[in-house]
């Protein structure tokens, strides 16, 4: 008999009040075969390894949630204390004598234990480490009586001693940072040399170090450099087969003056009923094959990483910036959604269908907000583009009025703007501006967003879709408490929709703690993830969305844009339970990426903001308090640097 894992689990789950040993196993299973004997033995023994099954004292399994198991990536605090969340359940908190080894992003078993606990978490106790968070290290040699020794970057392996294992042709020197592989946990840690960065005071090795300890290199494999400079930079006439030509229409597209990777563009006509909008993107699927080392890349990658002036592409540039990127005056392949637009902002139909375009302009959020401030010199100059920006621009208030009078909510923006100078120094800490022409580009891409969401979904296509759940109720309640002591009381009942949220911050938009009050109540709402499954984005009151508009730098929309042509082009069904799988892992690993991008985006900003603050120690400044806590309170400066006061 062919042994599955779901027999085992079956037999388990069926036998009532008391565990099964491997003999009665075996014997229930009825093995006969040396064979069946060896193939279950290593089932055993993988499940067990996996805490799929757990073994008492008295060698009796017992299935993960009989035992009463977790499973999730634990966080540690700076006391030492980790956490694992769970889904609409207070999270699991684990004393450090309890985490039996495990380290901050480990991904570990957990079991709940009873007891008293005086904040929102449970407290418990790991009972296995199924994979360790990181398998490499970034550190730093400093000087010590025994020469030079290598002093992690990171903070939870800094009370370990590590073991290096060097080339004999390697001497490392006081402030070299170099990158190492992890070979063994424990005390001490073994660890082998595998590169050098530079040293810690060079210019872009701050940044380097950081983008490199979250995964994110600049450098790509052989293999897969060897394919980009295979494909052809140019658009082949064959190639345009069987797509719409849209090289007639007035295109553009809008990004940040900086940018060199263009995945959209927008195209705009004012109708009798309201708009027909053309979002085209990008056809990134049509040259980064699945299975390919470009797409393998990609999916490890997950996202591109942006960091004050550096950018790690998830695809080498020359598809990033050259054949994949909608430059101007050139033809490139794409995937458009076209919609109707109602006067109201409504999307009273679409359409979704491979093309190709030939950009008219490459148009930056500065230039455009200039034309819409109607600024004399820059009007003239795109004198052929003026009449299309401001149908544009009805057409996306039009939108945006839309998804609000649904009850989206729309936060304060709390991003900053750091500059920094030939040699990485901070210049310049700032609010990050935000016109009406990037409002125009959201605006656009959100409903594009939701229109194919919505074909996916409808259709049942296998589909990775971006889900935000709903906010934490007792942080909401919690919320409600700061919120009443700084005067402008919000309720939280047993459920709050997007509409009360809307309206009270609204109602506090023009007080003096409209910042603060937006943002706490940002920090309330769940984290927007993907998932296969179509769950809807609470935030922007939308029951289906995805991302379906940056295929260039989000392994997701990579994603979104081949199951759409397998499916909805092609009618190729014949790998639907494949792909069903695939879109779960992907959807999965793309988020655990995209935590990385983020983590990375905010230590590098931290760093840059503590270098620039390093000048202006001793001076006075004024702020608002933006928390409290036993310890201090925290403190933002109008520049958007925040401290805290013990």
């Amino acid at each position: 008999m062919d042994i599955m894992k779901e027999d085992i689990l079956e037999l388990i789950n069926n036998a009532r009040y008391r565990t099964l040993g491997r003999d009665e196993l075996a014997k229930r299973l009825n093995l006969t075969h040396a064979l069946e004997y060896a193939e279950f033995d290593r089932l055993l023994d993988e499940m067990e390894q996996d805490a799929e099954l757990i073994r008492d004292r008295a060698n009796k399994y017992m299935t993960r949630e009989q035992a009463g198991i977790i499973i999730g990536v634990v966080h540690v605090n700076r006391r030492g204390i980790g956490y694992v969340d769970r889904e609409n359940q207070p999270s699991i908190m684990i004393q450090p004598y309890k985490l039996q080894g495990a380290m901050e992003g480990d991904t570990v078993a957990v079991m709940e234990e009873h007891g008293p606990t005086r904040n929102e978490s449970v407290p418990g106790r790991v009972v296995k480490i199924l994979k360790r968070g990181k398998s490499f290290a970034i550190g730093t040699y400093i000087s010590t009586p025994n020469g030079p020794r290598f002093w992690p970057d990171d903070e939870r392996f800094r009370g370990v001693s590590v073991s290096m294992k060097e080339p004999a042709d390697f001497t490392p020197l006081p402030g070299m940072k170099v990158a190492a592989v992890i070979d063994s946990y424990g005390n001490p840690m073994e660890m082998t040399y595998v590169r050098t960065i530079g040293f810690k005071d060079d210019p872009g090795v701050d940044l380097l170090s950081v983008l490199l300890d979250h995964g994110f290199s600049p450098d790509f494999p052989e293999e897969v450099m060897a394919q980009a400079e295979a494909i052809p930079q140019e658009v082949p006439a064959e190639e345009l087969t069987g797509r719409e030509d849209l090289t007639g229409d007035i295109t553009i597209t809008i990004d940040g003056d900086d940018s060199k990777d263009f995945d959209d563009a927008v195209a705009v006509v004012k109708t009798e009923e309201g708009w027909t909008l053309k979002v085209s993107i990008a056809d990134v699927s049509h040259y980064v094959t699945e299975g390919s080392p470009l797409d393998q890349e990609a999916a490890l990658r997950g996202t591109s990483c942006y960091v004050i002036d550096k950018v790690v592409p998830m695809l080498p540039q020359l598809l990033s910036n050259g054949i994949c990127s909608l430059n101007p005056h050139v033809i490139r392949l794409t995937n458009t959604c076209e919609m109707m637009i109602s006067e109201s902002g409504m999307v009273t139909d679409y359409k979704v269908y491979p093309s190709f375009i030939r950009s008219t302009e490459r148009m930056t959020y500065k230039n455009v907000n200039k034309i819409l401030d109607n600024d004399p010199e820059v009007c003239e100059k795109y004198a052929h583009l003026t009449e299309m920006l401001g149908t544009l621009r009805d057409c996306a208030d039009a939108i945006r009025a839309r998804r609000i009078s649904q009850g989206a909510i729309d936060f304060a923006s709390d991003e900053s703007e750091i500059r920094v100078d030939e040699t990485g120094k901070p210049i310049y800490v700032g609010p990050a501006e935000r016109g009406h022409g990037e409002r125009i580009i959201e605006d656009c891409m959100i409903v594009a967003n939701v229109s194919v969401a919505r074909l996916m979904n409808r259709n049942d296509f296998p589909c990775v879709y971006r889900i935000h759940s709903e906010p934490n109720m007792k942080k909401l309640t919690s919320y409600g408490q700061m919120a009443y002591m700084m005067g402008h009381p919000f309720k939280a009942g047993k459920a709050v929709t997007q509409k009360q949220i809307q309206s009270y911050l609204e109602s506090i938009q023009d007080t003096d703690v409209y910042d603060v009050l937006s943002g706490q109540m940002l920090r309330c709402m769940a984290k927007a993830v993907y998932d296969a499954s179509c769950l809807g984005h609470y935030g922007l009151a939308e029951r289906e969305y995805l991302h379906f508009t940056s295929p260039i730098r989000r392994y997701p929309d990579l994603i979104v844009h081949r199951m759409l042509r397998r499916y909805y082009y092609e009618k190729e069904y014949s790998r639907r339970k494949r792909d069903e799988e695939l879109t779960r892992q992907y959807a999965e690993s793309s988020s655990v990426r995209e935590r990385e991008a983020d983590a990375a985006e905010y230590e590098c900003d931290d760093m840059k903001k503590a270098e620039y603050m390093e000048s202006h120690i001793g001076m006075t400044a004024e702020g608002i308090i933006t928390s409290v806590h036993n310890f201090g309170f925290y403190v933002m400066l109008p520049d958007t640097i925040e401290g805290v006061v013990h």
